[in-house]
């Protein structure tokens, strides 16, 4: 069966790279699709070179006004969509294949809800950084929740497909998580529990390394989202499931996190944050009450975190600076 597919842009300002992108889309070996480009009222031209193409394929839905991240990708959920949509990163890029090798995925397993390949992260001139890890064919939500707290799952808002009703029902990608961080990973979620996910071990993406919000939020942002998530992880513990993995492997999850973001809080300046290392440790050991229950969550035995707490104040933060310029000559 051949489906319809949507493939889904937002973008504001996207440059040489929503250029390569655009391009990539409409490369595509498979020909049922349209490419639904969100333009967040872009000033350097990109709307207007998208529309000088004169593709059929392409449907530009423009904003005449600044929208921020979160509303310009809720958009996503209004416009007209064919049966099956993917969402696409404005430098990020979809190899020849990318669609071909979804249809033939969803034939073969018609009853999954969330597919996915295998992928290589790129730098911003393009060049392979390196592989994605190796994910195995079928995965529940329980796998993939597993993966995540381990660390053996690398997952992007790019590369995901799913139907579009079972996107639209959960509401689309949820806008509430600051600067969408975390924000795919409770869809994928969700659209994980509705069935299954299925991956092609073939490589049919690039996902450019290149100022990428997450890597460049300021701590403030990052805690907030990620109390958000773990809020989320917390009301999912009623599926069984879910609570397994939890039980499992969720104090790893917390611990990685709460010694991360006390490093990113850290090298956020005070005049823009609203939270001490220290509270938001503490933050992270009430959470762990209710997402861990079973065990005693302790981050002031983690030398890493106890560091970040005793660091976290004038003289601390500029020895802090200093020794992370040390570390890079």
């Amino acid at each position: 069966m051949n489906y319809q597919f949507s493939v889904i842009l937002p973008v504001r300002n996207g440059g040489t790279y929503v250029k390569e992108c655009v391009n990539s889309v409409l490369a595509q070996t498979y020909p049922n699709f349209n490419l639904i480009v969100l333009d967040n009222n872009s000033t350097d031209g990109t709307k207007e070179w998208i529309a000088s193409l004169k593709s059929e394929k392409i449907i530009i839905y423009p904003s005449n006004n600044d929208l921020t991240i979160e509303d310009n990708w809720a958009r996503a959920v209004e416009v007209p969509k064919n049966e099956f949509m993917t969402l696409i990163g404005h430098d990020d890029i979809l190899l020849l294949d990318y669609l071909e090798t979804m249809n033939c995925l969803i034939n073969e397993n018609p009853n999954a809800s969330l597919y996915q390949t295998h992928f290589k992260y790129i730098d911003a001139s393009g060049g392979v950084v390196r592989d994605c890890q190796p994910m195995v064919k079928i995965q529940s939500v329980t796998d993939f929740i597993n993966c995540q707290f381990l660390r053996t799952l690398d997952s992007t808002g790019t590369g995901y497909l799913f139907r579009s009703k079972d996107f639209e029902v959960l509401g689309g990608m949820p806008i509430s998580y600051p600067n969408l961080i975390f924000a795919d990973y409770e869809l994928w979620i969700k659209l994980c529990m509705i069935s299954c996910k299925v991956t092609s071990p073939d490589f049919c993406f690039s996902y450019r390394l290149h100022n990428s919000v997450s890597r460049h939020t300021n701590g403030e942002d990052y805690q907030q989202a990620f109390k958000k998530y773990l809020k989320l992880l917390i009301s999912l513990r009623e599926n069984s499931d879910i609570k397994k993995a939890i039980d499992e492997n969720g104090i790893i999850f917390l611990t990685y996190f709460c010694q991360s973001l006390s490093h990113r809080i850290l090298k956020t300046p005070v005049t823009i944050r609203k939270i001490t290392v220290n509270q938001f440790v503490k933050e992270c050991i009430e959470l762990s009450r209710d997402f861990i229950p079973q065990h005693l969550f302790k981050p002031y035995y983690k030398i890493q975190i106890l560091a970040a707490i005793l660091l976290d104040n004038k003289f601390g933060r500029v020895l802090y600076r200093l020794f992370k310029k040390i570390k890079l000559l």
